[in-house]
């Protein structure tokens, strides 16, 4: 831990004084490359009176670990929303579209986000931030659902407006459910944001892929069900910025499989740890300045790595258990580094899922990787501790910058003590790990319709796929509704790190460098590390069912993505 107090140079502070009136000004760095102000390395020119170099990122002040227990998020109630909800989307979004198979699944419940800002509380030690959040927490609320019961549900955005907004980040939303198979009206494509006062209804249909396919009809495949997912904003060059500031949340997804219930007598249900012993686990790091306020360097192309480490947006908090078994649900909300969590008391893990799908089988493993944006569940049991025991949660994945990770791995008791589980009590506990889980749907190669491969590249001091950035004009793919594609994932980008994130539907790995996948990525995916720690070339199946729109694939390290590492693809009729 460090211990000292950062004492910014005349160079930092002059820095971020012009990078604060950027912001203010609401230009993004791309902008500023096309003005002229910034070289393509990401140092700005000396010109106007702007400093040389804009990289001097401070160093949080020092704060002892364990001093505030961790805060599981609330869930999302059930409300009334006025003016009700209707097939046609009714906010900013130009062109206004119309939510496909609106009457065929109209919503049983109804919940409403506010993005609001509020004064958020880091770290005792820390004074408190003005964050942004959904329903003014962070992470947003909880919103809990099933399959078969469709929900409707409104993102209201109360961010300051533009003209009153300071500090980094822009008051304008779109927000992405991470995961859903959803229509593209619903899914937060990145150039559909809109301004204060302003808000807009998604379509949660909660239905299986391939619900519009006569084998599957009227719900789709249960193989395809989904669990542990999470929304977050996704507003064309600033989500990194905004997510940064607090704008994300779960959603997690039951059915009569996974039923949220550990007494479910049914015998189709797992009875996993459930209720209080589910517990949802944000992962981010951030960086703080020498008054303790958050900083986010906008001028960083690279990928931003914090030196605290947050667990549901507080820092290294601690956590009361009972000796019995847990659900984690881990999910890495970046901006940039990668975990691999370790216990420190040397036992193991249970993987029951990959990117939040359940797995054929689980998986016993000693760590638990995690790139940006991936979600992994775990079964942690504690049934075999003393009353007593303190037990870290640590990272021990070496990572020394935006690049990426590294192959190495730190010893035990030198990586990122970042969460605290403290066991305090005995508990009942009724649940199970079984030895089967949910069945994986069938890779069908003569679905296969065209190849296509994807370079990833890093051009000019940014990012791109096949030698171009964003733009959301162009669309690069047209896959036809009802057949699949294998795209080839190749990393060119020289040594760079890249967690690449596929809108609309979770792909199957095929081969990682001309090898099969191991199983902890043999299941279905939606989030793979194109890089160092899996592998340079990647092949992926995957299909396209039940909507036709656009949708994007993008790298979620949100660095990457702002600058500009995305595409638009299109699936047609």
């Amino acid at each position: 831990m460090r211990l000292l107090k950062y004492k910014p140079s005349k160079l930092a502070v002059t820095a971020r004084r012009n990078r604060q009136e950027l912001i203010q000004a609401g230009l993004t760095r791309r902008d500023l490359v096309k003005m002229g102000l910034m070289a393509g390395s990401g140092y700005l020119v000396t010109k106007s009176g702007l400093s040389a170099r804009a990289s001097d990122e401070p160093e949080s002040p020092p704060t002892t670990p364990w001093s505030q227990p961790l805060v599981v998020p609330p869930a999302a109630s059930n409300v009334t929303l006025t003016p009700a909800p209707a097939e046609l989307a009714v906010t900013g979004e130009a062109p206004r579209a119309a939510h496909p198979f609106w009457t065929r699944f109209l919503p049983q419940k109804k919940h409403e986000l506010r993005a609001q800002v509020f004064q958020h509380s880091y770290h005792p030690e820390l004074p408190l931030n003005t964050a942004w959040g959904w329903g003014g927490t962070l992470p947003g609320t909880t919103i809990m659902a099933r399959y078969g019961e469709p929900i409707s549900v409104r993102f209201r955005n109360e961010l300051p407006a533009l003209s009153a907004h300071s500090g980094f980040g822009r008051p304008e939303v779109s927000t992405h459910l991470h995961n859903l198979h959803t229509a593209p009206p619903s899914d937060g494509f990145p150039n559909d944001f809109y301004a204060t006062g302003l808000f807009k209804d998604h379509h949660y249909i909660n239905a299986y892929a391939g619900f519009d396919t006569p084998a599957y009809f009227p719900l789709g495949d249960p193989r395809e069900a989904l669990g542990t997912l999470w929304y977050h904003d996704h507003r064309a060059d600033f989500t990194s910025q905004n997510v940064y500031r607090g704008l994300a949340g779960f959603y997690l997804l039951f059915d009569d499989v996974d039923s949220g219930d550990e007494g479910d007598t049914s015998p189709t249900a797992l009875r996993l740890p459930s209720g209080e012993y589910d517990v949802p686990l944000l992962f981010t790091d951030r960086v703080f300045d020498e008054d303790g306020q958050i900083y986010f360097d906008m001028f960083n192309f690279d990928g931003i790595l914090g030196d605290k480490f947050l667990v549901n947006g507080k820092v290294q908090p601690f956590f009361k258990v009972a000796r019995r078994k847990y659900r984690f649900r881990l999910l890495n909300g970046g901006p940039s580094r990668y975990y691999r969590f370790f216990l420190s008391n040397g036992a193991s893990f249970k993987i029951i899922s990959s990117d939040g799908n359940l797995l054929p089988a689980p998986i016993t493993a000693q760590s638990v990787l995690l790139a940006v944006a991936e979600r992994v569940d775990v079964i942690i049991d504690f049934t075999n501790t003393a009353i007593g025991d303190k037990i870290i949660l640590e990272n021990r994945q070496e990572q020394d910058d935006g690049r990426g990770p590294d192959e190495d791995i730190l010893p035990a008791g030198q990586g990122n003590a970042v969460l605290r589980f403290e066991v305090d009590r005995n508990a009942p506990d009724p649940s199970q790990v079984p030895a089967t889980l949910r069945q994986l749907p069938p890779v069908t190669l003569s679905e296969v319709a065209a190849t296509r491969t994807w370079e990833l590249e890093r051009t000019n001091g940014a990012w791109a796929i096949n030698g171009q950035f964003y733009d959301p004009n162009v669309v690069r793919a047209n896959p036809t509704r009802g057949t699949a594609e294998i795209w080839t994932l190749r990393n060119s980008s020289g040594g760079w790190s890249h967690p690449l994130h596929i809108h609309h539907e979770e792909f199957r790995i095929l081969s990682i460098d001309g090898a099969p996948p191991p199983p902890r990525l043999a299941g279905r995916k939606d989030v793979i590390d194109v890089g160092r720690l899996t592998g340079s070339e990647i092949q992926i199946f995957l299909r396209f069912r039940d909507y036709v729109g656009r949708y994007v694939m993008h790298c979620h390290n949100t660095l990457h993505e702002d600058h500009a590492m995305m595409l638009r693809w299109d699936i047609i009729p």
